[in-house]
């Protein structure tokens, strides 16, 4: 038995919808985005004639996430369904326009069913683009980290040491350019006041 899955997918959840050769509905689930979701989907695939001979075909709308790499690891062929041809599709294909997680996985499952040659599946990445891949990851959270750190920083300074931010405004790097790095790092701070000179002894 051919068996086709559609998966509408969300930032914490997932909806899941598995078809056979003849579009009927065999199991449906909402799964977590994570490792116990994996695992349902897994257990869900097998129960319905998955094989590591046969793995099940698998439409979501889109291509990344960690759903859709775990997928592809298992050797499972993912197919990336542009969504406004899956909203075109559900269109022709259902009488209710309103909005269902669950009906849009059974589109997605049923596009592969019915016209699976007219899509691709995601190609395999090689070890260069893998190597890519985590590099630019690596460079994208070093910018969350680093805007992170100067918007914690400029919220200490606006309550601290106004002046400081004020002097630097113009400044096309902001308290990120050099200048404002040295002159941050020489400036007193709670715990290292200037000393005071001590006060003198008034005369009798």
């Amino acid at each position: 038995m051919t068996v086709t899955c559609g998966i509408d997918w969300a930032s914490d959840h997932h909806d899941v919808a598995l078809v056979d050769h003849e579009g009927t509905l065999l199991a449906r689930a909402r799964i977590t985005d994570d490792l116990a979701g994996l695992h349902q989907l897994l257990e869900l695939l097998t129960t319905h004639g998955d094989t590591a001979n046969a793995p099940a075909p698998i439409a979501i709308e889109t291509s990344r996430g960690l759903l859709v790499a775990c997928l592809r690891a298992t050797g499972r062929p993912v197919y990336a369904i542009n969504p406004m041809a899956a909203a075109r599709y559900r269109d022709r294909h259902t009488v209710t326009r309103k909005k269902s997680d669950h009906l849009d996985a059974m589109v997605l499952a049923n596009i592969l069913r019915t016209d699976k040659a007219a899509h691709r599946p995601l190609p395999d990445d090689s070890e260069l683009a893998q190597a890519i891949a985590v590099l630019a990851r690596a460079q994208q959270d070093a910018v969350w980290d680093r805007t992170q750190a100067g918007n914690k920083l400029r919220s200490h300074l606006r309550e601290y040491f106004p002046g400081y931010l004020a002097a630097f405004q113009h400044n096309r790097e902001g308290i990120s350019s050099s200048v404002a790095r040295a002159v941050l790092a020489a400036a007193p701070t709670p715990s290292r006041q200037p000393s005071s000179p001590a006060p003198s002894c008034a005369r009798c």
